[in-house]
């Protein structure tokens, strides 16, 4: 059995979630990397800087888009990004003290343990999705009143919802007036002229 056109885009969308998150953590992957090479001997410390301001900038870019992107599925914490900018320069981290420098890679691997995390989960929804079982999704559209969702929630059409919202608010004065609550419902009576 084939899938909905609505499923496909969901799978469509989760593909490229989790196509973001692999790319986020393979740099995330070689930010540790530079880092970790800088003290060993015979390194050319001025190419280590520069790819190190190369790697700080795209995963400052890539984290913001992934925010954006995955939505209710993002589960990085703030720390993620306090360690790419409390991460000035190679030689500014390497000058601090060994507690300083184990509280780095402490941080980076609660990251690393979060990205990967976060990976999980989308590509759990996206096997679950393959397989044609009913997944939601958060999408932009959704967060801005389109109710175009990838997930199958969506919202009431604007007539319906009014209509509605009428037929509660009639509901609820017929309950006032014919309980009388609090004598409102006498003092609707008679300024209607039904008592």
């Amino acid at each position: 059995m084939g899938l909905s056109k609505k499923q496909q885009k969901v799978v469509e969308q989760l593909e490229r979630r989790v196509e973001l998150c692999r790319e986020f953590m393979n740099d995330w992957l070689l930010f540790n990397q530079v880092l970790s090479s800088y003290p060993n001997s015979g390194v050319n410390k001025a190419q280590l800087e520069n790819q190190f301001l190369k790697i700080k900038s795209k995963l400052a870019r890539e984290h913001k888009v992934l925010q954006q992107s995955l939505m209710d599925d993002y589960t990085l914490d703030g720390n993620t990004m306090n360690i790419i900018s409390g991460a000035t320069s190679l030689e500014a981290i390497y000058s601090q003290s060994e507690v300083a420098l184990k509280k780095l890679q402490t941080e980076w691997h609660r990251a690393f343990i979060a990205i990967n995390e976060t990976l999980g989960v989308i590509e759990d929804k996206k096997g679950r999705a393959e397989r044609g079982e009913k997944v939601f999704i958060v999408t932009a559209d959704m967060l801005a009143g389109g109710g175009k969702g990838g997930g199958g929630g969506g919202g009431m059409a604007p007539g319906t919802k009014n209509l509605l919202i009428a037929v509660a608010v009639l509901a609820v004065i017929a309950v006032v007036m014919y309980f009388d609550i609090g004598g409102i419902g006498s003092m609707y009576k008679s300024a209607l002229g039904m008592q």
